[in-house]
């Protein structure tokens, strides 16, 4: 992928989401920082466009309905976010299984061999997520988040 700055919301609203997951169904305080890394803040003491970025795409995710949140912190976090229910079922939902073979091979030759409900667990738009950001591939990070909220079925 070409554009870098679509990578980077990609692997930002993956991160964001899975954090959020793990909490689910307590709100949590999302940090730009924790997302994105430390920010370098320029001579005038605004932050970095690559800062901005990741706090829109918090944002972003919020006006489609992913997130809900009390207020932000300043331009730093989101404060009290939780997943929407649309958000948690996507989350919780089945991958398509060509989906889970192509981007989480082991996964897929294990499922056999595991009780069902691990199996289920593998199967998962959340685990195939948290699979692809242990990879550090920002092509898989992509594949993965445009079958999960873009490609047929909307989040809502």
């Amino acid at each position: 992928m070409a554009d870098i700055h679509i990578e980077e919301f990609y692997k930002d609203t993956a991160i964001a989401l899975v954090q959020l997951y793990n909490g689910f169904p307590r709100r949590i305080n999302l940090f730009v920082e924790d997302i994105a890394g430390p920010d370098d803040p320029d001579e005038f003491g605004l932050p970095s466009r690559r800062h901005m970025a990741c706090f829109g795409s918090l944002l972003w995710l919020a006006e489609e309905g992913l997130v809900r949140y009390v207020d932000t912190i300043r331009q730093e976090a989101l404060d009290q976010a939780v997943l929407t229910r649309a958000a948690f079922e996507r989350l919780s939902s089945v991958a398509d299984p060509t989906l889970l073979r192509t981007l989480a091979p082991a996964a897929a030759e294990l499922a056999d061999d595991v009780p069902p409900t691990i199996r289920e667990d593998f199967s998962t738009y959340i685990f195939l997520i948290r699979e692809a950001l242990r990879s550090k591939s920002s092509d898989r990070i992509s594949q993965v988040m445009k079958a999960a909220f873009f490609h047929g079925r909307s989040a809502g």
